[in-house]
């Protein structure tokens, strides 16, 4: 099932129920999220639902495909988080609000996910985590930095297969903002820069245009092009940085 495409759908037959029920804010959306998680959709939009199905299209393949694959990050997230807040002792007291915020938000993305996939949603991995992964805040904390750095590549990487499933294309880039304001929290928990600066990187081309090459770039260093623009990642290379914790 398409959710995206049939929430579109449903706002045709029912105009009011985004004003009744505001499906579309995210801040409703993560409200819902039990809801979701024990349903797949809210029993609230139920009605509206069923005069909605007849008209709703099936998603492309490569869009199935980019669910399936963001659904599997999302589960190893979602796990890890909740994993980290079970841990006794691990996440200190100051930080338990935000970690537990995000953890919420995963917990809102795997059910979002799901419900978009239906039957062909796939089920949960199990996943393995590298020596120590636990042990310490500090190994908690960097490991949370990768995976939340990895996701917002990912989901970037992603993008160009949605190109003809709009709706899932608008929904992901949701999933991908917020990914994003977890990945720069963590950071700011560490007491890094909120964006990533890789020093590999030599080459500023966006576009097609060498941003080295523009007028008025003085004074703009390597870093500063480096942080400016956030690289994508095919699904390749981030299956490959998700191997540790691939059973």
């Amino acid at each position: 099932m398409n959710l995206f495409k049939l929430i579109s759908d449903i706002e045709k037959v029912d105009p009011e129920i985004s004003e009744r029920y505001s499906f579309y804010s995210r801040r409703n959306l993560l409200k819902f999220g039990s809801k979701l998680a024990a349903a797949g959709i809210p029993t609230l939009v139920a009605a509206s639902l069923n005069k909605a199905l007849a008209q709703s299209t099936a998603p492309s393949q490569a869009a199935i495909d980019v669910l399936m694959f963001a659904l599997t990050l999302e589960y190893l997230e979602d796990e890890f988080y909740r994993t980290g807040l079970s841990t006794a002792g691990l996440v200190p007291a100051s930080d338990q609000a935000v970690i537990n915020q995000i953890s919420k938000h995963e917990t809102a993305h795997v059910a979002l996910l799901k419900g978009a996939l239906g039957a062909a949603a796939p089920a949960k991995p199990t996943f393995k985590y590298p020596a120590g992964t636990f042990a310490t805040y500090a190994t908690f904390l960097a490991t949370a930095r990768v995976l939340e750095d990895t996701g917002v590549q990912a989901y970037k990487g992603q993008a160009g297969n949605l190109i003809n499933d709009k709706g899932i294309l608008q929904t992901a880039l949701q999933i991908h903002s917020v990914e994003a304001r977890h990945a720069s929290e963590v950071r700011r928990i560490l007491g890094m820069k909120g964006w990533v600066s890789d020093p590999t990187q030599t080459t500023f081309t966006q576009g097609g245009v060498n941003l080295k090459t523009l007028p008025n770039v003085t004074g703009i260093t390597d870093d500063n092009f480096r942080g400016a623009f956030d690289e994508p990642l095919t699904k390749n290379q981030v299956l490959a940085a998700a191997a540790p914790f691939l059973g």
